[in-house]
């Protein structure tokens, strides 16, 4: 290699002086860590915001236009339905129902439960049953719990439990399990479309969605103008993901407070990196005066400063991607409705904020070191 020579001694001068590089890899590490923390906690915050689009798993979903989220449902007329049905490119279509109510538990108290109120004929959108047969589901006062996170919350119920659900009798048929556990710690039940309003208070209207599956991904287009002319809103799993991710980090202060806390990352680690790294550089002018007395070019340092920064920066990066890691896992085992997860874009975005801390380190340090004369440093 044309430059491995130049490169290692670059390699030693930093690793020698052991207190400057366990100030530079700590700076960084720590700014990966609050970075990636901050990041993953609003990654997992938007996955359960969309739990409920993510465990029904329909791929198109009409709704009122000024719905934002899955659980602030807007209730849809019941011609609505039908005249979906009858639409152009649609292969079917169901009803959904999502609501919430108290439900009074055995030991006498009160919890808050969200209802999913499956079509009766397909129950199009059940959960995946742990325990019981999904044909239950049909009894009489029948309903599904799911055993998340929130599931303590209801006294652990089993298969035959029953509780009173707005003055009426439900019972446990099936304990099942969802991919995305909610956003907002209330236990959910699922039951049949019909019993669903029948037990819950509703509006004159009471189909909170319209689930279809277009016949074609060309027909989707066609659909979603049919249904804006009746004044609705057609969207596919993904559109209606982007939808609450954009409200969440738009409309909410949870995407400025994650920003912020970012940007406050971002700011400690090139503060504490760039300074340590600077002053690093000023206490060793001496070695790069002499490394250019004896004939090394400009690029050549130029290329050993950059390498120095590179790997401090990488090598930091590394460390912090392992401490958050090993700090969400422990805590998602310790604490199950812990929300924080680790995506690609999170790795991503620390990994850019990490290439800038080392870019500007890097700036700060080159300017130094071509500024000096080997002359001067003899001379001193």
């Amino acid at each position: 290699m044309k430059y491995a020579g130049i490169l290692r001694i670059g390699f030693k001068l930093l690793v020698n002086d052991r207190a400057k590089f366990t100030a530079l890899l700590i700076g960084i590490t720590f700014a990966v860590f609050l970075m990636v923390q901050m990041t993953a906690m609003f990654a997992g915050i938007l996955n359960r915001a969309y739990s409920t689009v993510t465990n029904i798993g329909a791929p198109m979903w009409i709704m009122d236009p000024a719905v934002n989220t899955p659980t602030t449902s807007i209730p849809l007329p019941d011609y609505l339905l039908d005249a979906v049905r009858s639409m152009d490119g649609v292969s079917y279509a169901v009803p959904l129902f999502v609501g919430s109510a108290q439900a009074r538990l055995v030991s006498g108290t009160y919890q808050s439960v969200n209802v999913i109120g499956l079509d009766n004929n397909s129950l199009f959108g059940r959960p995946e049953l742990q325990q019981g047969n999904i044909q239950d589901i049909y009894a009489d006062n029948a309903f599904l719990v799911v055993k998340d996170a929130e599931f303590s919350k209801l006294e652990n119920p089993k298969i035959g439990t029953s509780f009173e659900l707005n003055d009426h009798r439900a019972v446990i048929v099936g304990v099942a399990r969802v991919t995305s556990n909610g956003l907002n710690g209330i236990p959910t039940l699922y039951t049949t479309y019909s019993r669903a309003i029948e037990y819950l208070p509703t509006t004159r209207f009471t189909i909170s969605y319209v689930l279809l599956q277009a016949k074609n991904d060309a027909a989707i287009a066609g659909i979603k103008q049919q249904v804006a002319r009746l004044g609705y809103l057609a969207l596919t799993r993904n559109e209606f993901n982007a939808r609450t991710a954009d409200y969440y980090t738009y409309k909410t202060g949870i995407g400025t407070n994650i920003l912020l806390m970012t940007v406050i990352s971002f700011i400690v680690g090139l503060s504490i990196s760039g300074q340590t790294f600077y002053t690093f550089i000023l206490e060793n002018l001496d070695k790069f005066g002499a490394l250019k007395a004896i004939g090394v070019k400009a690029h050549e340092l130029v290329y050993m400063i950059l390498f120095m920064a590179t790997f401090t920066a990488l090598t930091g990066y590394g460390l912090g991607i392992g401490l958050v890691t090993l700090m969400i896992t422990i805590a998602r085992y310790r604490l199950p409705g812990y929300a924080a997860m680790i995506t690609f874009w999170n790795l991503e975005l620390a990994f850019g904020m990490v290439v800038l801390i080392a870019g500007i380190s890097s700036y700060l340090a080159v300017r130094k070191v071509l500024k000096i004369e080997p002359f001067d440093i003899f001379r001193g």
